[in-house]
C-alpha cells in the first residue's frame, strides 16, 4: 500500500465487506483476459464468502480453471472538496482481499450459504426461506471463497475539523 497512513485493520476491513451493497470478484479467463463481476456476495465465518448463480456460465467456467480471485469493495464513496487546501477529492472506505474459490457440494453448507445471503439481503423476508430454497436449490450453484489471508482496508475521511484521520484513527 503506497500510503501507509491511510492503512486500517483487517477487521475494519471485513466491516467494509459487510457493508458493501456488492463486491467486485476478479479472476483470470481461460486466455488469460481479467474478467471482474460484481456480485452479492455475504460472509459465512471470518475468512469465508459466499454467492450463488447458475450453474453453468462464463463465471463457473473460469473458476472452475482458475480459482483464485481478487476481492475489492467501496463504501461512503463521496466526492468531496478537500476542506484545508480545497482541492476535489474523494472519501471512501475499500477492502481488497485474495481467495479461492470453490463449488459448494455439501447440501447443508449449501443451504447455510443461502441462509446467510438472504439474512444479509432480505432479512425481513426470512418467513418464507425454507420454501423458496426448496424450489431453487436444484438449479443454483453455491460458491464459496475462502480467503487466503485476512483483507486490508483503506480509507480517506475528514474528521469535524477537516483533519484527515491516518493511521488507523476513529474520531
Amino acid at each position: 500500500m503506497r500510503k501507509i497512513s491511510r492503512e486500517m485493520p483487517a477487521e475494519w476491513a471485513h466491516e467494509v465487506l459487510d457493508a458493501a451493497p456488492y463486491i467486485t470478484v476478479s479472476m483470470t479467463l481461460a486466455d488469460g483476459t481479467p474478467y471482474a463481476l460484481p456480485l452479492s456476495l455475504a460472509r459465512g465465518s471470518e475468512n469465508v464468502f459466499y454467492f450463488h448463480g447458475a450453474q453453468m456460465g462464463l463465471k463457473m467456467e473460469t473458476l472452475k480453471l482458475h480459482p483464485e480471485v481478487c476481492l475489492s469493495a467501496v463504501t461512503r464513496c463521496k466526492p468531496v472538496v478537500g476542506p484545508k487546501d480545497n482541492s476535489f477529492t474523494l472519501e471512501y472506505r475499500s477492502a481488497i482481499a485474495f481467495g479461492r474459490a470453490e463449488t459448494v457440494t455439501d447440501e447443508t453448507e449449501r443451504i447455510e450459504a443461502m441462509r446467510a445471503i438472504c439474512l444479509r439481503f432480505l432479512p425481513h423476508h426470512m418467513p418464507a426461506f425454507e420454501e423458496a430454497v426448496k424450489k431453487s436449490m436444484a438449479h443454483t450453484a453455491i460458491v464459496r471463497i475462502t480467503l487466503s489471508a485476512p483483507p486490508t482496508g483503506k480509507r480517506k475521511e475528514f474528521d469535524a475539523n477537516g483533519e484527515e484521520m491516518k493511521y488507523g484513527r476513529m474520531k
